[in-house]
C-alpha cells in the first residue's frame, strides 16, 4: 500500500470511553462517555484536550451504521444528536466517519476474506477482503429463543450466561458465520475478547489499538494493484494468493483459453442454453409434419366415432303403450272378483 503523508486525528467512540490518538505516535488518550454523551459533548471534549495537536484530518469511529459519511441511526449505549451534527464544521478538519467495529476490522485486517466480531459492552460486525470494508449488521438479527446474537455475545449476555457458556456460543456464532459469509478467519475484538480462554477455530485475537490503525489507514491510498472485488469460482481456482497480502495473480491467457476449450468439450445439449439450440435440417422437419399428419385424426372420422360410440353406450328403450283411461281401475276389479268367487267354490 501507498500512503499520503496526512496527520490523521482518530477517535474511537465507545459505550464507556473515547479514545483519541493520533497517527505520529499512535499514543492513545481517554475521555469518559456514558448514555448521556451526546456528540456535541464529545466535541467539544475533543477539541479540549487536542488543543495543542498539529493534524490535518479526521478519522471518527461511530458505534453505529453509518451513511454517506455520517451516522445513520442514533447510537443506543450513550446520548443522541449524532446524526444531525456536523462534525466537519466543529472540528474545522475533514472529517471520514466509519463504523467502530468496521475501523477496528481495517486495523486488523491482514489479507483474504476477513470477518471482524467486537465483544465489547454490544457486538460488532464487519468483513474486510482485498482491503474493502463491509460494515454488517448482525448484532441485532434473531439468534436463540427470542433473543438476538448481540443478547448472547454482548456485555449483558456475558453477565447472565456466565464465562463458560458464553465462550461455548462464541465458538458456535463463529463457526456458523465463517461458514455462511465465506470467510477465510477470523479476528475476535472489543474489550470482553481476552476473556475467552480458547479461541474459535481460524480466530485470533486482535487488540482494541487496532481501531487506531483502523482510522489511520482510512486516509491510506491503496495501491493500483489491489485484487478485484469479486472473484468468480473458475478464476478463484486458477489464482493464487502472494506473501499473504491479499494480492492475487492473474491467470495466464494459455490457461484461460485451454480451460475454456475443456469447458466446451464438455458443455452437452442438455446444458445448453436454449438460444444455442442447434439448426433441425429442412429434411428432418418434413418427416417430422408427415409423422404428426399421419397420426392426425379427420373431423369426420371424429364424428364417426362419436356417433358409435354413443349407438354402444346408450340402450335403446321402447315405449310402452298408453293404456285407456279407467282401464286400470276395470283390470283391478276383475282381479278382485276372481279371487271371491274363488273362496265361495264350494268344495
Amino acid at each position: 500500500m501507498e500512503c499520503t503523508v496526512v496527520r490523521v486525528l482518530v477517535i474511537d467512540v465507545g459505550g464507556t470511553h473515547i479514545k483519541i490518538a493520533g497517527s505520529w505516535d499512535r499514543a492513545t488518550q481517554r475521555i469518559p462517555s456514558g448514555p448521556t454523551m451526546t456528540a456535541a459533548d464529545m466535541a467539544r471534549g475533543v477539541l479540549e484536550l487536542t488543543r495543542d495537536w498539529d493534524y490535518e484530518a479526521i478519522s471518527l469511529g461511530y458505534p453505529g451504521p453509518v451513511k454517506d459519511n455520517r451516522p445513520f441511526r442514533e447510537p443506543i449505549n450513550i446520548g443522541g444528536g449524532w446524526t444531525t451534527f456536523d462534525f466537519q464544521k466543529a472540528f474545522g478538519k475533514p472529517v471520514k466517519c466509519i463504523n467502530d467495529a468496521a475501523m477496528q476490522a481495517l486495523g486488523s485486517y491482514a489479507g483474504g476474506r476477513m470477518l471482524f466480531l467486537g465483544l465489547g459492552t454490544g457486538l460488532g460486525t464487519a468483513i474486510v477482503d482485498h482491503w474493502r470494508v463491509e460494515p454488517l449488521e448482525i448484532a441485532h438479527l434473531p439468534y436463540r429463543k427470542g433473543r438476538s446474537y448481540e443478547d448472547y455475545l454482548g456485555e449483558a449476555g456475558l453477565l447472565r450466561l456466565g464465562d463458560e457458556r458464553w465462550e461455548k456460543h462464541v465458538h458456535r456464532v463463529c463457526d456458523l458465520l465463517r461458514a455462511a459469509l465465506l470467510c477465510d478467519g477470523i479476528v475476535l475484538g472489543g474489550g470482553n475478547a481476552r476473556k475467552l480462554v480458547t479461541l474459535p477455530d481460524a480466530a485470533t485475537r486482535g487488540a482494541n489499538e487496532n481501531a487506531i490503525h483502523g482510522g489511520v489507514r482510512l486516509w491510506e491510498r491503496v495501491a493500483e494493484s489491489t485484487p478485484p472485488e469479486f472473484v468468480d469460482a473458475r478464476t478463484s481456482a486458477a489464482t493464487s494468493f502472494v506473501d499473504g497480502d491479499g494480492r492475487v495473480e492473474p491467470r495466464r491467457a494459455a490457461d484461460a483459453s485451454t480451460e475454456e476449450t475443456a469447458g466446451s468439450a464438455s458443455f452437452t445439449n442438455d446444458d445448453a442454453p436454449q438460444h444455442h439450440a442447434t439448426t433441425v435440417p429442412t429434411e428432418a422437419k418434413r418427416s417430422m409434419r408427415k409423422s404428426a399428419t399421419a397420426t392426425t385424426v379427420t373431423t369426420e372420422a371424429k364424428r364417426s366415432m362419436r356417433k358409435s360410440a354413443t349407438a354402444k353406450t346408450v340402450p335403446t328403450t321402447r315405449a310402452r303403450p298408453r293404456e285407456p283411461a279407467g282401464s286400470a281401475d276395470v283390470t283391478r276389479a276383475a282381479k278382485v272378483g276372481t279371487k271371491r268367487a274363488a273362496v265361495r267354490r264350494p268344495t
